[in-house]
């Protein structure tokens, strides 16, 4: 198959961020052209945004459900292999759904629904149709993280003991909610869930410290808070988290400390040694053994695994960053996809991507560290 694959978008239009930031990672690769899309709610906004994309008009649609059923109407060699749904949570499970029952392998912005019960639903229709589902918990997309998941799992820790992760953010200290869009649905319930600050980035470190360990969250004793007079979901919490194997964590996420920009950070330690990761510094790794001095590992260099090698693009010392980290999300989703296409099985690293089973992850501990915050109980069950 000598061509692009065909993506289709539906959200991204005007004022939207992270939909910019999907088309800039699925195209940084070279493997993806964006060939339609319903960009907004608003058929004029679609349009524009369309239009800006350089689409041709009979390929932007008025609505996601229109969309889906004319592409799918198209000849094969015309039609777009996957979508990608880049809107609010609260509109998530019905776009991917329906690409599901027409037969699209789907991209999805996480979290991965609006509720639990909907990321079940979501993942036995992956089960059933066998297509392929991708879910942008983007930080995993980081060479230095695969680099770190390949040196706990292998051993190099030991028996992992206590694991530290963090998400520092402060950009909604204050009552931003009614001149930033971008606020405005994720303080909403209507429209973000059971979960505010928890749901936005809480998820990414939750998902983070399960990806590089391996390791599952059983119970969770937690505690959320409002700060911002008026507020209706949480903008702070933090939790303590037994883990499977008898390892313990702490996870910390707020959005209200003033002046803090994207501060994600995880430290697990074992019998034998620790790690320390920032997103802010993301080429380093700091590893760290009793009686020797603290190492520092730095990425695109031959001691590097090939699982990171893999998912890295430019020589040491040139910064791979947030983008770079997202389009390994899509790149490995499309090689795995072009694998599929051509009657193989993708290899191990093509299929190194979030799926709905981290998904449903996340939700489990949106639903639990609601339930955990607000019950009094001392410690809650991972809800399943």
């Amino acid at each position: 198959m000598n061509r692009k694959l065909r993506m289709g978008m539906i959200g991204g239009g005007e004022g939207s961020f992270i939909g910019a930031v999907h088309r800039m990672a699925a195209n940084l690769d070279g493997q993806i052209e964006l060939v339609c899309g319903c960009f907004s709610s608003d058929p004029e906004n679609s349009r524009r945004t369309g239009i800006s994309l350089f689409l041709p008009e009979n390929r932007i649609y008025n609505t996601y459900k229109e969309m889906i059923e004319k592409e799918a109407s198209l000849p094969v060699g015309e039609r777009m292999d996957f979508i990608s749904v880049v809107t609010p949570n609260h509109l998530h499970f019905e776009p991917a759904m329906l690409a599901l029952e027409h037969g699209f392998h789907v991209v999805l912005d996480k979290p991965v629904t609006f509720t639990l019960e909907e990321a079940k639903s979501l993942q036995q229709k992956v089960k059933d149709t066998g297509l392929l589902f991708a879910l942008t918990h983007t930080y995993t997309g980081y060479p230095m993280v695969k680099e770190a998941r390949l040196r706990v799992r292998r051993g190099d820790l030991g028996k992992i003991r206590r694991i530290y992760v963090s998400y520092i953010q402060g950009w909604l200290y204050d009552d931003c909610a009614g001149s930033n869009k971008q606020a405005s649905w994720r303080v909403d319930p209507k429209r973000s869930g059971k979960a505010g600050c928890m749901g936005d980035i809480g998820t990414h470190a939750f998902n983070l410290a399960e990806y590089i360990t391996g390791l599952k969250a059983i119970e969770i004793c937690a505690e959320l808070n409002t700060f911002v007079p008026g507020r209706r979901l949480d903008d702070d919490g933090a939790a303590f988290i037994h883990y499977e194997g008898g390892a313990a964590g702490v996870l910390t996420a707020t959005q209200i400390a003033a002046g803090v920009e994207n501060d994600l950070a995880i430290r697990i330690y074992g019998e034998k040694g620790g790690l320390e990761w920032r997103q802010e510094e993301p080429n380093t790794m700091i590893l760290r053994y009793p009686g020797r001095p603290a190492e520092m590992v730095r990425t695109s260099n031959l001691y590097m695994s090939a699982i990171a090698a893999h998912n890295s693009r430019v020589p040491g010392g040139h910064p791979e960053g947030y983008l770079e980290a997202f389009a390994n999300i899509y790149r490995n989703f499309s090689l795995a996809l072009r694998s599929l296409q051509k009657g193989e099985v993708p290899k191990l690293e093509y299929s190194d991507f979030p799926s709905v089973e981290e998904g449903v992850r996340g939700m489990q501990f949106v639903e639990t560290m609601v339930a955990a915050g607000s019950s009094g109980e001392k410690w809650v069950k991972m809800i399943e």
